[in-house]
């Protein structure tokens, strides 16, 4: 039995790993062989899907800058604190560069007899007949804009910047979000002597790239910044895929969710998307049952409804937080603050951002 994956992106190579470990063949399929994996990206993981990648995908450990609180303020309150979360003695989430997860990846499948990797035509769809269950994971593929185009979109006219700060060394556990009055900036731990940058700005509030560092450094509430690393930028958008599969063709990925980076859980959703997938696979293996389109369907009926909760839950959140800052009012961060005394109601929203579950 072979399943084919197309792309060969962080989800595909991350889906397929997982998959060679329950020693299925797997053949990864591109049409770009020189993947542009940004050095200054990185990917927030939250304690359970740490977890869930050390058993069942590859161990990371050596790779993470564990965290141990998030502390999340507004400009609107001045220096006081919103909300904050915290594991006593225990890492909260932890915060990895995306290349170096990807190299590690590319690197353990090459040496994996269940892996087979090759270039494929752009154009040409033959290819996927020969297959069960074939696992799209690329946005810019023909198939992509053949049978997945029916989507819950908005754009939120915004660009997210990123880049990384080197500064003095301190003991540097802790991420910042600051809900600023031109958009979330979030400082992101990486190592003792540098902290990634995350600051989304609406369109029409035009800044170059000197604007932004100024910024950065204005916002910085505890580091002696040092340097100040290229500075990149992408669109953000909101996205639901209407229907997961067509026929043998599952979509996956960033195909099937788009959200806003504040919260930093574009990628724990991924993962919980491939926990579920694999938990599915097991499931037919142990009962002797082919993997095939009837996969894809168990898949999208468990899964989907979660997804459009959750995501529809981070876009609450901005919403939440970019009305007040339209309005510059103080009341809503003041309600923030009131919640967060209640410890129960702060658990919820810490096993929520966790495991993509309210319980």
């Amino acid at each position: 039995m072979t399943i084919c994956i197309l792309g060969n992106g962080l989800t595909a190579l991350t889906l397929a790993k997982a998959l060679t470990n329950q020693n299925i063949y797997v053949d990864v399929l591109f049409n770009k062989k020189n993947i542009d994996i940004n050095k200054n990206r990185t990917i927030g993981i939250s304690k359970s899907n740490i977890d869930f990648l050390n058993k069942n995908i590859i161990n990371i450990n050596k790779f993470l800058w564990k965290l141990k609180k998030i502390e999340i303020y507004s400009d609107n309150l001045e220096k006081e604190k919103l909300i904050d979360f915290e594991k006593e003695n225990d890492q909260i989430f932890s915060t990895v560069k995306n290349y170096k997860l990807y190299q590690l990846l590319k690197n353990n499948l090459s040496k994996n007899k269940y892996f087979n990797s090759r270039l494929i035509p752009k154009k040409n769809l033959s290819y996927t007949n020969k297959y069960d269950l074939v696992i799209n994971c690329d946005s810019l593929n023909i198939i992509t804009k053949k049978y997945f185009n029916k989507k819950f979109e908005k754009e939120y006219n915004s660009k997210a910047y990123t880049s990384i700060i080197t500064h003095e060394k301190i003991l540097n556990n802790i991420a910042v979000q600051i809900f600023t009055k031109k958009g979330p900036l979030a400082f992101l731990p990486i190592s003792d002597t540098q902290t990634s940058i995350v600051y989304s700005i609406p369109n029409f509030v035009y800044e170059t790239k000197e604007n932004i560092k100024k910024l950065i450094a204005d916002k910085n509430i505890k580091y002696k910044i040092k340097n100040i690393e290229e500075i990149n930028n992408f669109d953000l958008k909101f996205l639901n895929l209407r229907e997961y599969h067509h026929n043998n063709i599952l979509a996956f990925g960033e195909l099937l969710h788009k959200i806003h980076p504040l919260a930093g859980q574009g990628f724990n959703m991924t993962i919980r998307d491939i926990k579920l997938f694999l938990s599915i696979i097991k499931n037919k293996l142990e009962l002797g049952l082919a993997l095939d389109k009837s996969v894809s369907i168990e898949f999208e009926k468990s899964v989907k409804h979660k997804n459009l909760i959750f995501s529809n839950g981070v876009d609450f959140v901005h919403k939440f937080f970019n009305f007040e800052r339209k309005t510059n009012s103080k009341f809503l961060s003041k309600s923030v603050q009131l919640i967060s005394k209640n410890s129960r109601i702060k658990k919820i929203f810490s096993t929520f951002a966790d495991k993509g579950a309210l319980f």
